[in-house]
């Protein structure tokens, strides 16, 4: 984990979103400091998958505001908000099957590709000094998330624990200064799990503020400098992990008998 700052990059103040009648957020406020990882947790349909979808510009807010490196983005497309520096993955894998993993990665790189070599085909023309540049990057990406020797093979055929590396190696293609990562670890082993906390950490310690969305407590806790809990659409915890694991409204809401 990097060294904490009083640098917040995100602040999120005063967020509501509600779909038709239903609240699915209400007046929710926190900040995000460059450099940490910070967790978010609470139970199913508490509106953790709808603040993600709001920051990463899926759609606006009803109300408030969200700022990124203290300028207003609530209300950018999707690509505008890529391009200021989020990336994120997604709770259920959205990879190209029928493409392999490097490809896939490649495709991160939306942001900084050419129309024209999009048009391509990934035939990686020899001439073309971006071209060159964006294979070389999504190799570098592939070594670093531990799947460079299988950069040739199809995203389908992969299990779902590279599956979810190669959707992470993906969202880090854009070079992102926050990265918001959406369950991460869902339906992986213990090995799996293990794998994937490693490479979280790793991502962090090159300096990519993490945000963390996920279920399985343990990498909630080994790993977040910072928690905030999350119920009903409200906030009703932060702190560190020690403080939520010790939070009476947290054990009653979330963590149960467990806590």
């Amino acid at each position: 984990m990097n060294p904490v700052n009083n640098e917040n990059v995100l602040e999120v103040q005063g967020i509501a979103m509600s779909f038709g009648g239903l609240m699915a957020l209400s007046n929710l406020n926190f900040q995000v400091k460059r450099g940490i990882i910070k967790g978010i947790i609470g139970p199913n349909g508490a509106g953790k998958t709808t603040l993600f979808n709001i920051i990463t510009g899926s759609f606006p807010p009803t109300n408030g505001t969200i700022r990124f490196k203290d300028r207003p983005i609530e209300h950018l497309k999707a690509y505008k908000i890529a391009e200021r520096g989020i990336s994120r993955t997604f709770q259920t894998i959205e990879l190209f099957g029928n493409m392999t993993v490097l490809e896939n990665i490649m495709l991160g790189c939306h942001t900084r590709i050419r129309p024209s070599f999009l048009a391509s085909g990934f035939k990686f023309p020899q001439s073309g000094r971006k071209e060159k540049q964006i294979l070389e990057r999504g190799m570098r990406i592939l070594k670093f998330i531990g799947l460079n020797d299988k950069f040739n093979h199809l995203a389908e055929n992969l299990p779902l624990g590279e599956q979810k590396m190669v959707e992470i190696g993906r969202a880090l293609a854009s070079e992102p200064e926050l990265i918001c990562l959406d369950e991460p670890a869902a339906g992986l082993n213990e090995t799996e799990t293990h794998l994937a906390s490693s490479l979280i950490k790793a991502i962090n310690a090159k300096g990519i503020t993490v945000l963390l969305v996920e279920h399985d407590m343990r990498v909630i806790m080994n790993i977040s400098d910072e928690i905030v809990v999350i119920n009903y659409g409200q906030k009703i915890a932060e702190g560190s992990p020690e403080e939520i694991q010790n939070n009476p409204r947290v054990i009653e809401a979330y963590l149960g008998s467990e806590a």
